[in-house]
């Protein structure tokens, strides 16, 4: 079978496509053959040895996929040859077999196809998790969502209106913004045209944000910390501009505020059963009509490197996803 691989650590265009073994599952293991998988930020940052997560050489990036299972590891229940499955793996996504733990595999909810399923349980699951489990947003709040045309920024403004809440979007284009009111925005704002903290000031009449959302740090954590509400939080969910914020620590108790970390690959770790429920409540909400991911374009998987490329240049809508065909 095909596999992307990074076999030495840097950009993009190092990474090479190569013919390799099928993998033969071990016990408690699932070998799938998949049909789709989904580009993140973290597969940029993993390629370049920039991620917390550093497999050994060689390895395949991609951080999770869909399709169908092909074969089942010895002690394997639940999960059946043929059954239509994604599954979050944090590297190896992109070849066209890959080998999971069971536990990493989950039914694709009814009416999902491939591609929407590849693109779906990395976002929702880390904005999901953010906004209730760490953020704790309430009906009523102000949600701020950063980079809100990024996949999980978009996750992060339609899990926020299911929870009621009026959600000011952030991003450095207005094609982006307009991405984002499709998706449920009430405001927007261009920080590449706009100053963000005076923004966020005037739509909130002065209160502020109640909840940040940031997966993009650099030089817009600190301007929406300032414009941030009393008790408000933040939540630190990473850092796609490059540069890790330092925050002066006297704007906590001007604001009375909390700085939150969201470290969702760790959460589902520690806390399966809660990552488990919050799946299936993400999976009600997809059947509901509440939850659509935006693929803004497709690419097959010997394209791999441009579509890390257009992700690193922040040049993606929604998710980008790799397409495999068997």
């Amino acid at each position: 079978m095909r596999a992307i691989l990074c076999k030495a650590f840097g950009p993009p265009e190092s990474l090479v496509i190569e013919e390799i073994a099928s993998p033969v599952p071990g016990p408690g293991e699932v070998v799938i053959s998949v049909k789709a998988a989904s580009v993140n930020f973290p597969d940029v940052l993993i390629i370049e040895n920039k991620y917390q997560v550093k497999p050994p050489l060689p390895f395949s990036p991609g951080s999770e996929l869909a399709g169908l299972v092909k074969a089942v590891g010895q002690g394997v229940t639940g999960v059946a040859t043929g059954d239509r499955v994604m599954a979050i793996t944090g590297y190896g996504a992109f070849a066209e077999e890959v080998k999971t733990e069971a536990r990493r595999v989950l039914p694709i909810p009814a009416g999902m196809d491939f591609a929407d399923a590849a693109a779906f349980g990395l976002t929702y699951a880390t904005s999901e998790h953010a906004l209730l489990d760490r953020g704790a947003l309430r009906s009523g709040e102000t949600l701020l969502v950063l980079g809100a045309a990024g996949g999980v920024g978009l996750a992060a403004i339609e899990i926020g209106k299911i929870l009621g809440a009026r959600v000011i979007a952030c991003a450095s284009t207005d094609d982006k913004l307009a991405v984002c009111r499709a998706h449920g925005a009430d405001d927007t704002i261009n920080y590449a045209t706009e100053d963000l903290r005076e923004r966020i000031k005037a739509l909130t009449g002065g209160h502020g944000a109640d909840l940040v959302y940031d997966p993009v740090g650099g030089p817009y954590t600190e301007p929406a910390l300032r414009a941030i509400a009393w008790r408000g939080r933040l939540l630190v969910v990473g850092f796609a501009a490059g540069e890790i914020p330092k925050i002066p620590l006297n704007l906590t108790l001007l604001k009375g505020c909390s700085i939150v970390g969201v470290f969702w690959g760790e959460f589902t770790r520690r806390e399966p059963q809660r990552f488990a429920e919050a799946m299936l409540r993400l999976g009600r909400w997809y059947a509901e009509g509440k939850l659509k991911p935006h693929v803004s374009e497709t690419f097959p998987l010997e394209r791999a490197a441009d579509a890390l490329t257009r992700m690193a240049n922040r040049q993606v809508k929604g998710k980008i996803v790799l397409t495999v065909a068997l």
